[in-house]
């Protein structure tokens, strides 16, 4: 989606205002900004939670962004840029890779009607359809009245979507149903406070919603930040339901109504979750689990599970408690 910038370490440090020591500091050339995680070589990536400390040792990122207390854990010969606050340089650093990503905009690309019915000839949609270029549609797809897809997405084949949905920055698989009012891919909750100025954190991954998914009305699901928010197949989420920003859900989970994810949690496969349960971010919930509902979820949850109340605990002690 975006081009790649090709710029020389100490100068992406000064063009975003970021201190540094050179005495530990080499001058590499730097592509882009990206997840810990990814795969890609000649980016930079940031480090600030030992809940990482995976990705760290396997990390093929050619500079890592930490601070001094996370120092011991980088693997050896890794280069590094120390930083008192590595999570708002780092937004500072994706600003610049990834000026635009903030704010959706208008393509004002959009194609006509005959275009549509002529580039997509196994598609049945409403009224006042909104459809940017670059987008990938398959075959046996409906789509209903006010619906707008941005540029890039991939919709499958089977796939059903509801009236008043927005999709963007999203791969939606095949036998996927979406229904109305829901929007899909736009930016997550993200910003950082520094000096009493709002620094913005861009967002660059996208939603993978996996085959055989259902998604209810009124659902928001935002995309990733600098990784993408996944859904596993055959999820089904009720009305009413939030997901943040780089948040993983396996296979064959449900998710009642008014249920709350916050950012970067992981949730396995065959997991239930009641009505108004609220789950805190970057947490890793295990297979088999249920939560009961409108539980406070604040703490990783082991496999096979079953818990409730707030904070969240054993369904057990939730009934002796309760007595």
């Amino acid at each position: 989606m975006y081009k790649k910038k090709k710029i020389l370490l100490f100068d992406l440090l000064n063009k975003c205002k970021i201190r540094y020591d050179k005495k530990s500091t080499k001058n590499l050339i730097i592509e882009s900004a990206e997840s810990i995680s990814s795969s890609n070589t000649n980016f930079i990536a940031v480090f600030h939670s030992l809940k990482y400390l995976d990705f760290l040792k396997k990390t093929k990122a050619c500079t890592v962004l930490l601070n001094n207390n996370l120092l011991k854990y980088l693997p050896k010969k890794k280069n590094y840029v120390l930083s008192e606050n590595p999570l708002i340089d780092f937004a500072k650093i994706l600003n610049f890779f990834y000026p635009n990503s903030y704010y959706s905009k208008i393509d004002y690309k959009k194609l006509l009607e005959t275009e549509i019915k002529k580039k997509y000839k196994y598609i049945k949609f409403g009224i006042n359809f909104y459809l940017e270029n670059d987008v990938k549609i398959g075959r046996n797809v409906f789509i209903g009245n006010n619906v707008t897809i941005k540029k890039g997405c991939v919709i499958g084949n089977n796939v059903i979507i509801g009236s008043n949905v927005i999709i963007e920055n999203s791969i939606i698989c095949d036998d996927v149903h979406i229904c109305d009012n829901s929007v899909i891919g736009k930016k997550g909750f993200g910003f950082k406070f520094e000096n009493n100025t709002c620094v913005r954190i861009p967002h660059i991954g996208k939603v993978i919603i996996n085959k055989g998914c259902e998604i209810g009305s009124n659902c928001v699901i935002d995309r990733g930040s600098i990784s993408n928010t996944i859904l596993g197949e055959n999820t089904f989420v009720d009305n009413l339901v939030q997901i943040a920003h780089n948040v993983v859900i396996g296979k064959k989970c449900i998710l009642a109504s008014q249920v709350g994810i916050a950012g970067s949690t992981h949730i396995g496969n065959n997991v239930i979750i009641g009505g108004q349960a609220g789950i805190s971010g970057h947490l890793t919930i295990g297979n088999n689990v249920k939560i009961g509902g409108k539980s406070g979820v604040t703490n990783d949850i082991e496999d096979n599970k079953v818990v409730m109340g707030y904070p969240a605990k054993s369904f057990r002690d939730f009934l002796k408690n309760s007595k």
